[in-house]
């Protein structure tokens, strides 16, 4: 599980610290029984979804016997996830917001928004989502997936954890045969990756498969946890046994099944290639960004945006010595300049993760001048597990459980430390930790102000926009030490704004990957292998990739916005507790910030 979970929420209330006293205070006749509507139509949610449970913590006590399990991923699931949805959808549509609190009908129409996008692929097209229409790809499936999930989500403290981690071990098996039987339902309608993608996932599933069972990732995991632990029992053996008789079987016949799809790939990279894919496109287009904005704005806005943000790497990198070529071809040259690399060994990789925990534990004592509040949940970082790591996205996070149970984690994949020259390092940081996604996600789990429902949402554009702008703010905390660190943060700008190029080139301008790739190269200075991966990701997983930046420029105008209102009134502190109400979509959040500071100016 990551960050990317949508379960249905948004925001919420603006609380009374926020505000002028008394404003949106006063609860509504049926506040109470909406905010149980909510915490019913979240229970339901964690029942059905086992992976869920564990992530939050909530598999414990009784929702103990979902530490046994793992989803089903069958197409009749699909199908029940969809009634459940639209059960939701109706129990809503029940409340008229006339009989609620202000802060109540916000949380009512975030939460609606969230669910009624869940029904759209499912309703339209018979497929899980829009954004992500393949049922196994490099970054999907549960061959993926799963045991990441259970390495990092699934804790080990008792011996009743193990059994259960030896449970789900089995499950894993079955949940690889129903993915099979989906993919290759789904493939005979014309959805399936495209054939460089089935290569990578096959050399993926591969590494996986060719582990001795005894010495697996999946086995060590639970046997070196279980040792930490003081825990007696066979744990190694027994879960060495599962892995050998049921789940390398079941990985042998998906092999065998997308080895036996790959031929049948349709060519092309993007989902114009699939059946109704313009459609698919404006749908997880409008989803991953929460606007109405066209693909060919999207990209117009792309390449203003990157002629901009050059032009500032230009001033920095000249200032710098770094004359003669491109903006692309000089931080090309700065990528590999000896002085920026880490080793490309595991004194390296420490080296560099050591690196990464200074920069957090730094921007910590910046944090007071700009926020009120911050949040309590550790933060690791971590490198993404080898047996993923030629498929994974370059950094990601995963949430902390609700419990308090499981730390937050921040994955930077390490494949080739020559991705990550020392100069870009801190912007990746701050985008991924503090204060970006760990502080915005973790506020939110923590408030005491909005049900548990809207703790969980996840928009795209909220989320990767606010993280790009805590990488702006982490500029105006002088966080970055050198003009190259601050090079750094414009050239991650500038990767955010060729994505929106590159998207909707791939998905709308029939753009393949290598040339993709090139433009990614040419405009951003990036290596190869590296922009590689990330037309990858993009081609499989539409229009996330532009989300980053259309947030980044509504929290942009939405705080120009409020000061603009308040003029020497405005408080940036009070501004960004606003993170305690939760995820949103991009347009409830600029009227909502524009609301509040209206109210807070009339006093």
């Amino acid at each position: 599980m990551d960050r990317r979970f949508f379960l249905a929420s948004g925001a919420s209330a603006f609380g009374a610290t926020l505000l002028p006293s008394g404003l949106f205070a006063q609860p509504g006749a049926r506040d109470a029984e909406l905010n149980a509507a909510f915490e019913e139509i979240f229970r339901r949610a964690v029942a059905r979804s086992p992976e869920l449970a564990s992530s939050l913590g909530l598999d414990k006590g009784p929702g103990a016997p979902l530490k046994h399990r793992l989803s089903p991923r069958t197409v009749e699931e699909r199908e029940r996830q969809l009634a459940l949805t639209r059960e939701a959808l109706a129990r809503l549509a029940a409340f008229d917001p006339k009989t609620l609190s202000p802060a109540a009908q916000l949380n009512l129409e975030v939460v609606r928004y969230s669910l009624t996008g869940q029904t759209t692929a499912p309703e339209r097209f018979h497929i899980d989502s829009a954004i992500r229409p393949y049922r196994i790809f490099q970054q999907g499936g549960a061959y993926f997936s799963v045991p990441d999930f259970l390495n990092t989500a699934h804790t080990v403290a008792s011996a009743e954890d193990c059994e259960a981690y030896l449970d789900r071990l089995a499950a894993f098996a079955v949940a690889l045969d129903e993915d099979s039987a989906v993919q290759k339902t789904e493939a005979g309608r014309g959805f399936l990756a495209p054939g460089w993608s089935l290569d990578l996932t096959l050399q993926q599933m591969e590494k996986l498969r060719g582990q001795p069972a005894p010495t697996s990732s999946m086995v060590l995991s639970l046997a070196n946890r279980a040792k930490a632990k003081g825990l007696a029992g066979d744990w190694q053996g027994r879960a060495a046994r599962i892995v050998e008789t049921e789940v390398y079987p079941a990985l042998d016949r998906q092999i065998a099944l997308v080895r036996a799809l790959r031929p049948t790939s349709r060519p092309g990279d993007g989902i114009w290639r699939l059946p109704q894919g313009e459609a698919i496109y404006a749908v997880a287009l409008e989803q991953a960004t929460t606007t109405r904005f066209t693909p060919d704005e999207v990209h117009k806005m792309g390449l203003a945006q990157v002629a901009e943000i050059s032009a500032a790497l230009d001033t920095i990198l000249a200032a710098n010595g770094y004359k003669g070529g491109t903006v692309g071809e000089r931080l090309a040259r700065l990528n590999v300049d000896p002085a920026q690399l880490y080793p490309d060994t595991a004194e390296g990789r420490a080296a560099l993760i050591a690196g990464l925990n200074a920069g957090v534990r730094d921007m910590y004592t910046r944090l007071p001048r700009d926020f009120a509040t911050l949040p309590n949940a550790p933060l690791e970082i971590r490198a993404v597990p080898v047996e993923i790591q030629d498929g994974a996205s370059n950094g990601y996070y995963n949430r902390a459980s609700l419990d308090g149970s499981r730390p937050a984690i921040y994955f930077i994949n390490l494949k080739d430390v020559g991705d990550w020259p020392k100069y870009s390092l801190p912007s990746l940081t701050y985008h991924e930790g503090v204060p970006g996604h760990h502080l915005q996600i973790s506020l939110a789990q923590e408030s005491k102000d909005i049900p548990t429902l809207r703790k969980l949402g996840f928009f795209s554009a909220y989320s990767e926009g606010w993280a790009l702008y805590a990488e702006q703010l982490a500029d105006e905390l002088g966080a970055y030490r050198t003009p190259l660190e601050r090079a750094g943060y414009l050239q991650s700008f500038l990767f955010r704004a060729a994505r929106l190029v590159v998207d909707t080139g791939i998905h709308t301008k029939r753009w393949s990957r290598e040339q993709a790739t090139d433009y990614l190269v040419r405009t951003t200075g990036f290596a190869k292998p590296r922009s590689q991966r990330e037309v990858e990701r993009y081609c499989t997983q539409a229009g996330q990739a532009c989300s980053y930046k259309v947030g980044h420029m509504a929290w942009t105008r939405a705080r120009a916005r409020a000061q603009a209102i308040l003029g020497p009134r405005f408080d940036l502190k009070r501004f960004h507790e606003v993170l305690k109400d939760g995820a949103m979509p991009l347009t409830i959040l600029e009227r909502r910030v524009e609301e509040r500071a209206r109210a807070e100016a009339r006093g």
